[in-house]
């Protein structure tokens, strides 16, 4: 562990207290955000998607389950792949037992990957998991919100990603994109990609706020496993 000042508790309550008003000004700056974030136009989503899941065939209409706001976890599992990503798996360890209290909010809550179903199933399954998460394999959505890459750029390893071209050959990576319902009418309200989904991990919260922190040097999620593939 790095070196410490050690000191008197007199002094620890002093530098305390200090940090204390920043945090104090961070929670001021994030209510504001949240508050920007909320004011954002919406977008009216004009394709009919149709998903496959648990309860067979559903439309972005029936992923509301009758509640007036949608968040949709945008699960990196493209068709190919024998597993999901490591990374939204750790993601996921946080989505458990939310969708009580979200629907209490008026809130819907879903995953979405590329792959098949029977895939998504049998990991969630493995995973032990018990949200709600379907597949898009069979149209467009994971390309229409910027989570999934044409096979053109992909072979030219500059993707758009972000809200700006990235130099990547990833054809699936991270985000999380929020939805409104007036009757049948779908909007588009919200999308964030990359580090924007970090206020959905809790248990990087509870990190942080340790002495070592994240500590990864530079080295993102190097350590990160499925959770039943760690040692201990």
């Amino acid at each position: 562990m790095t070196d410490h000042s050690i000191v008197s508790h007199a002094d620890w309550l002093a530098a305390r207290q200090k940090l204390l008003a920043r945090e104090k000004d961070f929670n001021r700056l994030r209510d504001e955000l949240s508050q920007a974030r909320r004011d954002l136009p919406w977008e009216r989503v004009e394709k009919d998607y149709v998903f496959d899941g648990p309860d067979g065939k559903e439309s972005l209409v029936d992923l509301f389950a009758g509640k007036s706001q949608l968040i949709v976890y945008h699960f990196m599992f493209a068709p190919e792949w024998d597993a999901a990503c490591k990374s939204c798996s750790f993601w996921a360890d946080n989505f458990n037992g939310i969708d009580v209290h979200l629907r209490h909010r008026d809130i819907a809550f879903v995953a979405i990957s590329r792959a098949a179903y029977d895939k998504i199933g049998a990991y969630e399954k493995r995973m032990g998991w018990s949200f709600k998460w379907l597949s898009s394999a069979s149209n467009s959505f994971n390309f229409d919100y910027a989570v999934s890459f044409p096979p053109e750029d992909v072979a030219k390893g500059e993707i758009g990603y972000n809200y700006r071209r990235i130099k990547s050959s990833m054809t699936d990576l991270v985000g999380v994109s929020v939805f409104a319902r007036e009757g049948d009418a779908v909007y588009h309200t919200y999308s964030t990609y990359s580090r924007g989904v970090d206020m959905l991990n809790g248990a990087y919260h509870y990190i942080d706020l340790t002495p070592k922190g994240r500590d990864e040097g530079g080295k993102t999620q190097f350590w990160v496993r499925r959770h039943d593939e760690y040692a201990d």
